[in-house]
């Protein structure tokens, strides 16, 4: 089966430009085999499969570089693969290389994202708390016990959602009002298995690598926006001030500055963070850029290394593991692994899978985390998750 690849003019000015980026986020449609990706950088729509990437105990990168290599010896031009990883990325990845490719400029720089977003239906939702909201706060209690008695430094904890539609969902709808809303960020819908999908509006960006040039942009320490124009700049001042927030913060840029040392020459690590904002959250963010030792070494095989992170885990990574299977009682899936694409030359973008859900006909299971550290308080951890939801619910039409 032979790729097609439809390539539209670079991101600029041009009148061939507009409308391009939107309209690949129209034609999105849900199909089984199809997938949408937008980033700061480009917009990708993608159908079909010519191949999957097999699920077998040999190492991600090496079997994604296989696949690879055999779709460009079947004469695929430019062959990358779409999909998601598991947080546990060794048990699960969903990812292939697909049949017919679209590719265009970034979504935030084509003028028609501004128009708006179709209105959600009105829908009645049932609606299902995992963990309900007091045993996620006795969770996070007992993490903070964990944390105060030197068993770890760092442990993040979710809880998710479940939601029933008395009709079937309009995820392309979903999709167009998630990406409407925050058009700077990391939209996608990609096949999850068995016929769900997973769809999601992340803020944050785990890896890319272009060349030999590589960015990693880490968030952690988070507070929910307000309405009110004041008080939501005090609120984006008081994180930047906050030493729970920094504390938090800095444990993860120092893991993945460890994590990434061993594969550059160069390695750029700002002093001190800066605000990145969401409709609905403000959060602490650190740009870390560097320049590859070997351009042999893929973008996944760096996401790899790097994930996960203790913005997603925690740290000690092992400890912080066993403590959210002891604690969380749910599997996490594809929520808090990477989504994103790779091509042949190694090139990349993987995104932490944050803001998401995963669905089928008429449900949706909708997740959100909290960094947990000594200083943490149960209720103030419930709130952010719950404001957390709100990209997704809102998407949704699921009322306040």
């Amino acid at each position: 089966m032979q790729v097609t690849t439809v390539h539209h003019a670079p991101t600029g000015t041009d009148h061939t430009v507009i409308g391009a980026a939107s309209g690949l986020l129209g034609q999105y449609r849900a199909a089984p085999d199809e997938a949408f990706f937008a980033s700061p950088t480009r917009t990708l729509l993608v159908d079909g499969v010519h191949a999957r990437v097999p699920q077998d105990a040999r190492p991600l990168p090496l079997r994604v570089a296989e696949t690879l290599d055999r779709a460009r010896r079947d004469g695929v031009e430019r062959p990358l693969v779409v999909g998601a990883v598991a947080f546990d990325h060794d048990s699960r990845a969903e990812l292939a290389v697909p049949a017919r490719v679209r590719r265009c400029g970034a979504l935030r720089d084509d003028p028609l994202v501004a128009l708006p977003a179709p209105v959600a239906d009105l829908v009645e939702w049932q609606v299902r708390p995992v963990p309900e909201p007091e045993a996620y706060g006795a969770g996070v209690a007992e993490a903070v016990r964990r944390l105060r008695a030197g068993e770890l430094s760092k442990v993040v904890l979710a809880r998710t959602l479940e939601l029933t539609a008395g009709r079937p969902l309009d995820l392309p709808a979903i999709l167009q009002r998630l990406a409407r809303r925050d058009p700077g960020g990391y939209t996608f819908a990609v096949p999850a298995g068995g016929g769900r999908t997973l769809i999601g509006a992340s803020p944050e960006l785990l890896l890319s690598r272009r060349g030999t040039a590589v960015l990693a942009n880490p968030l952690a320490g988070s507070v929910p926006r307000s309405a009110d124009l004041a008080e939501d700049v005090r609120r984006a001042a008081g994180l930047l001030e906050s030493p729970k927030d920094l504390h938090e913060h800095a444990v993860v840029v120092d893991a993945i500055r460890a994590a990434l040392a061993p594969y550059c020459r160069t390695l750029d690590v700002p002093e001190r963070p800066t605000l990145v904002r969401t409709a609905a959250m403000w959060h602490l963010a650190t740009t870390i850029t560097a320049d590859l030792a070997d351009p042999a070494v893929s973008a996944l095989e760096l996401a790899t290394a790097l994930h996960p992170t203790p913005a997603v885990c925690g740290t000690p990574t092992p400890l912080a593991r066993q403590a959210i299977g002891e604690i969380e009682p749910f599997d996490r899936g594809l929520y808090a692994g990477m989504v994103g694409w790779g091509d042949a030359a190694g090139d990349g973008e993987w995104v932490v899978t944050l803001r998401c859900a995963e669905a089928d006909e008429r449900t949706l299971r909708v997740y959100a985390g909290a960094g947990v550290v000594a200083a943490s308080r149960p209720e103030a951890e419930l709130a952010e998750t719950s404001a957390k939801f709100r990209t997704f619910l809102d998407a949704a039409g699921v009322p306040r």
